[in-house]
């Protein structure tokens, strides 16, 4: 290997690159953005037919409709592709109304919308034979015959049209709207019948329902339906009769032979109200007008109570008419009035004659008589004066009071056979007196609060409890029951069992038997309330009660036979030793005979002549079951509330026998029977 000197390295000069010796520019590409900015629309275009939804809007119509979807869509076929959203929709078709509707698009990859358009109204024009008919649409009515252009909507509906005498018309329309014109001509059928009508002799009046429609003979128009036909002609008698006329129907009727008119009595008396005879037969009483057979004789005759018959004799031409006014002569009886006292005024048939006794001379027959003098009762009378005979009349007046007096009986029997008695608490010593008992008394209880009361009114209170025999003549199936084979059910035990209800009712039955205003008001069979003012059949009142059972004089009684407990001897029916084994407690010593009820009446009566106000079976009374107030005033003839739940019962009765139950001021209440409560009625004297 040869060996070579080393090469230096030298530096070269440097020199810069002219202007036109650097690197060539870029060239720009526009197919490159073009296909870019497709590839973009398309992303998007792919993007809204991914998220897009199938529509199809379907318009019920007969005619084409325009549809404008507000929002972004692409028509496909009949669908519409729509992103989900909600879009309004206008839709117009010829004929209808346009419509907006909301579009609401969802989830649903295909989904429907459909819309019925509303057809415009039809344009119609109505026509009908005879013109003038009433039209009515639907029941509205739209007007006269004939019509033009009436706007309806379209669709079924009901068409009348009416006219005077003509049938109505009723048919249904069917409007097809779209502003489609429709006419529409119509004929009514004629409501009459032509009628024939002819008379002998001719030119009568041919009158049908009081209108006159020509002269027979002729033919009529008749409405359909029944007429009254009458043919009316001078001197003849009226021919009526009666037609069913039917549409379109003609009649030919059958000559009507006219006949002569009767002759016409206007009769009038003095006085009025005479019996009027024709040729013996009876007519009636004046004033009166006859119908007479014309060209002949008549007899006629007046008669009337006191005065003289008249009779007369008549011959009318037909068709005459004639008034007669006939004066009766009166016949006189004397009648003696003796009246007391002198000042006192006597008036016949409403007239003033004179005061005090006299003797008058009166027509025969019967006369109304009053006497009448202030502070006193007036007296009615009527008396038959008779001809030859002379009368005695003899009258006193009483003061108010007595006549008042006189007039209430003592004593009352009822239609079932009930006997009450007469009070008059106001002309008693102790018409006010004292209710309840004290505190200190043995076997006071609470409700017995001592309270002022005060009875003006006169009343009238059954002697007996109502038995058996009387409830039922108004509840034939009442049962009294029993317990432990005694029977309570006996005719004349007294009724149990019996709830208030029951024995207010039985009161309005027994006044409405007798006539008498019922006391209770009812409502569908309740007892809701009372009229203190009916005179009417009742349950007495407590404060009644109390006052027949306790007031003896000046006394006020606490037991029925006294003050002292036990009672001295059997007087009322309680529970004794033999009602041992049914009540569980007895009077101790005492022995009434009687295991359960009695007969009424079985032991003596009080000192009002009452029985069983102590015993034998407890009451119901009238009054609404109240605690006294210990504070209250004065109580006038209580009768307590209209209405409430629970009512009063007083008495003892078979199955007590403590001191605080045997006391005649013991207050019992309830509103259901029971086997020891019963009930006597009252009612007020005026």
């Amino acid at each position: 290997m040869n060996e070579r000197s080393p090469e230096l390295i030298t530096p070269s000069a440097f020199e810069p690159l002219a202007d036109d010796a650097r690197s060539p520019q870029r060239k720009r590409h526009p197919v490159r953005w073009t296909l870019l900015g497709v590839g973009v629309v398309f992303a998007l275009i792919m993007l809204f037919l991914f998220l897009a939804r199938s529509v199809q809007i379907i318009v019920v119509a007969e005619a084409e409709a325009e549809i404008d979807v507000g929002g972004l869509f692409l028509p496909f076929g009949e669908r519409v592709l729509i992103l989900p959203g909600e879009y309004p929709v206008a839709i117009a078709a010829p004929g209808y109304h346009p419509q907006e509707v909301e579009l609401v698009v969802g989830d649903a990859a295909s989904q429907t919308l459909e819309v019925t358009l509303r057809p415009l109204p039809g344009r119609i024009d109505i026509g009908s034979t005879p013109a003038g008919a009433r039209v009515f649409v639907d029941g509205e009515e739209l007007g006269l015959t004939p019509l033009t252009d009436l706007a309806i909507e379209a669709g079924p509906h009901s068409l009348r049209l009416e006219a005077p005498r003509y049938l109505p018309l009723e048919q249904p329309l069917d409007v097809t709207g779209r502003q489609v014109q429709q006419q529409l001509a119509l004929a009514l059928e004629p409501a009459w019948a032509d009628v024939t009508v002819s008379s002998e002799p001719a030119g009568a009046d041919i009158i049908v329902d009081g209108e006159v429609l020509g002269q027979t003979p002729a033919t009529v128009e008749l409405m359909q339906g029944e007429r009254e036909l009458q043919l009316s002609l001078a001197g003849f008698a009226n021919d009526i009769q009666m037609l069913d006329a039917a549409a379109g129907q003609p009649q030919t009727l059958d000559l009507v032979t006219l006949v002569p008119a009767a002759g016409l009595v206007a009769l009038t008396s003095r006085p009025a109200g005479a019996n009027v005879t024709l040729n013996g037969e009876f007519q009636g009483q004046t004033p009166l007008t006859l119908e007479v057979e014309p060209q002949r004789s008549h007899r006629i005759t007046l008669s009337r109570p006191g005065y003289r018959r008249n009779s007369t004799t008549v011959e009318l031409a037909a068709g005459e008419r004639i008034e007669r006014e006939i004066g009766l002569v009166a016949q006189l009886g004397e009648v003696v009035f003796r009246i007391s006292p002198d000042d006192a005024l006597l008036r016949v048939a409403g007239k003033p004659r004179a005061r005090g006794s006299q003797t008058l001379s009166l027509p025969a027959f019967e006369q109304s008589v009053e006497i009448s003098l202030e502070g006193y009762a007036t007296v009615k009378r009527r008396i038959t004066p008779r001809p030859g005979l002379t009368q005695v009349v003899e009258v006193a007046l009483q003061t108010e009071l007595e006549a008042r007096m006189a007039r209430i009986t003592p004593e009352v029997t009822t239609a079932v056979g009930q006997q009450l008695l007469l009070f008059t608490p106001e002309d008693h010593p102790q018409g006010q007196f004292t209710m309840g008992a004290s505190r200190r008394e043995p076997g006071r209880r609470a409700n017995e609060v001592l309270h002022p009361v005060q009875l003006t009114r006169m009343f009238y209170l059954q002697t007996t409890e109502v038995t058996n025999a009387q409830f039922r003549q108004f509840q034939a199936d009442h049962k009294s029951g029993q317990i432990e084979g005694r029977s309570l059910n006996r005719e004349q035990q007294p009724a149990v069992n019996i709830s208030w209800q029951q024995a207010a009712q039985f009161c309005n039955w027994l006044s409405r038997r007798e006539g008498l205003p019922p006391f209770y008001r009812e409502n569908q069979g309740i007892v809701t309330g009372y009229n203190p003012s009916s005179t009417g059949y009742r349950l007495p009142s407590e404060a009644e009660w109390a006052w027949a059972a306790r007031v003896d004089g000046e006394r006020l009684l606490k037991f029925p036979w006294g003050e002292a407990f036990p009672p001295p001897e059997p007087l009322e029916n309680y529970a004794d030793s033999s009602s041992a084994f049914i009540t569980g407690r007895v009077l101790s010593g005492y022995a009434d005979g009687h295991v359960v009820s009695a007969q009424v009446a079985s032991y003596g009566a009080n000192h009002n002549g009452l029985y069983d106000m102590g015993g034998n079976v407890a009451e119901w009374v009238h009054d609404v079951y109240t605690i006294p107030s210990a504070n209250g005033g004065l109580q006038v003839d209580p009768l307590g509330p209209q209405s409430g739940d629970n009512f009063v019962v007083r008495g003892a009765s078979w199955s007590l026998s403590k001191i605080a139950e045997l006391r005649l001021s013991f207050r019992d209440y309830g509103q259901a029977g029971r086997d020891d409560v019963g009930f006597r009625i009252a009612r007020y004297a005026e």
